[in-house]
């Protein structure tokens, strides 16, 4: 008689199929969906150097968590067949085996939050098997593979979902779904300004997970959380490839160093082996010089300039570039990007929606629909009577003010005597350590990539360049303040703006 052993039986499945869009696998999905559970299918859970494949994982958020294996055996293949379990076979109690997940998510949860996590339980989804011919097999299989834990082809949802529910009684003191999922699944994690995780949409998750391949675009407004998708997506090919090339443009050194502290951060949080150097953080003009300097040529200082010979000749330095803000990239740079990828893989996120983009990221995650304020004033005036007000009740670094270079070092003469906080001109071409961010900050428009705040006021906004003076009134959390003297059509254009996307 054939004999299979249970760990044969749940063997890690080939990572490159994908679950086939069955009716069984559909019903699981519409149970999911009415009962507000949350699933990932084909995933794989990172930990340290070590990775595991899971075809469908649920999470009940007063359950727990349901681990599924998908398998297409007939009756025919099991029923002259019995099995057994395997030596030092790993398995919980009244569940189905599924090769060291058990220990492999406990493990993960306790290194990330002290504790078990949540209560985890194996179900198997047998594609081709119906119930009646399950009660004809072995009697091996019944105690094993025990009836309470298959989805079988004739199941009903009523059935499945009784199924899931009668693995233990509702619980209200389980981490929240952020907590759980955003520690487990690392590549769906967004980590904010604040420390807080968040769960990617659907539209992040697709991002994170494809390909990028040939040419594409991402169009995403401030904060959409696309900084921290381009991270992840980076981290999730590095973790598939060591091997893969990645380097990451941003327009300027500061917004580079805020970058890679963000990596940083993110591969702290997620407890995975990877090297921060393999994911490069480059401005425009280090990507230049270093083309540059491989054909002996003079390099660049402080202007970006694309030589002509450059765009003759082969760079291939990266098997994915992703230039992040690009609308304030020269567009020769980006002309020379092209060339130079144009047999490898290139993405350009841009802060504008066109007909271009093959991402996009539909949804911000800051409100801009009541606190922005627009007064007609003595802009200087104004700005100092609302830096005084806001910090009454918040810390000075969570304000940020935006103008011109004549209005930025005029305000920081006056606060320095105003207000008791230190007020810090900031400067995009230098470095992150060379600068304390924990200050109320002053910039210009030219100088704010990578750069949040709670409030944010504008002044010479009719001076201000479009695309700048866009991503500075996207930039706060909170709240946002414009200040003018005088109407003109930028101006009307903001406002206008800002309406059309209240209403």
């Amino acid at each position: 008689m054939n004999i299979l052993s249970l760990l044969s039986l749940f063997k890690k499945e080939n990572k490159s199929l994908n679950l086939p869009n069955s009716l069984a696998i559909k019903k699981l999905k519409s149970v999911a969906s009415t009962n507000n559970l949350l699933l990932y299918e084909n995933i794989t859970l990172y930990h340290h150097t070590q990775s595991f494949f899971v075809p469908l994982l649920l999470l009940d958020p007063l359950r727990g968590i349901y681990l599924v294996e998908h398998k297409e055996w007939t009756y025919d293949e099991l029923k002259k067949a019995n099995i057994q379990k395997a030596t030092n076979q790993i398995s919980s109690e009244e569940t189905l085996a599924f090769e060291r997940a058990h220990d492999f998510l406990k493990k993960k949860f306790n290194e990330l939050t002290h504790s078990d996590g949540v209560p985890i339980y194996n179900y198997l989804l047998m594609e081709n098997l119906n119930s009646d011919e399950y009660k004809h097999l072995d009697i091996s299989f019944a105690e094993l593979l025990p009836h309470k834990k298959i989805f079988f082809s004739n199941s009903s949802q009523n059935e499945i979902k009784e199924k899931l529910e009668n693995a233990s009684a509702p619980s209200a003191s389980f981490p929240t779904v952020e907590n759980i999922i955003g520690n487990i699944l690392i590549q769906y994690c967004i980590i904010d300004n604040h420390n807080d995780l968040h769960l990617a949409t659907k539209e992040q998750m697709d991002f994170i997970d494809s390909k990028i391949s040939g040419h594409c675009v991402l169009s995403a407004l401030s904060g959409s959380g696309k900084t921290s998708c381009i991270l992840l997506h980076a981290i999730l090919e590095k973790l598939k490839n060591q091997k893969t090339k990645i380097i990451i443009v941003e327009p300027t050194t500061l917004s580079c160093d805020i970058l890679k502290k963000k990596l940083l951060d993110i591969i702290e949080h997620a407890i995975i082996e990877l090297d921060i150097t393999s994911i490069e953080i480059l401005t425009p003009i280090e990507l230049l010089n270093m083309h540059l300097a491989k054909l002996g040529k003079e390099t660049l200082r402080d202007k970006i300039s694309v030589d002509a010979l450059l765009m003759n000749k082969k760079f291939n330095i990266a098997d994915i570039i992703i230039c992040d803000d690009s609308d304030f990239m020269p567009l020769d740079f980006l002309s020379y990007v092209k060339h130079i990828q144009k047999k490898s893989n290139l993405l350009l996120v841009t802060n504008t929606n066109s007909n271009e983009e093959t991402y996009l990221f539909s949804k911000t995650f800051r409100n801009k629909n009541e606190n922005v304020f627009f007064h007609k004033t003595n802009p200087h005036a104004k700005a100092m009577h609302i830096i005084s007000n806001l910090l009454k009740k918040n810390e000075a670094k969570e304000i940020l003010v935006v103008s011109n270079s004549l209005s930025k070092e005029k305000l920081k003469d006056d606060l320095e005597s105003f207000i008791r906080d230190k007020a810090v001109l900031l400067d995009s071409s230098q470095n992150l350590i060379d600068q304390d961010l924990n200050h109320l900050l002053l910039a210009t428009y030219m100088d704010i990539n990578g750069i949040n705040a709670k409030f944010v006021i504008l002044l010479d906004v009719c001076f201000a360049p479009r695309k700048e003076l866009k991503y500075a009134f996207n930039l706060c959390e909170e709240a946002v303040y414009v200040l003018y003297e005088d109407e003109c059509e930028q101006l009307n254009k903001l406002r206008n703006n800002f309406e059309d996307n209240k209403n």
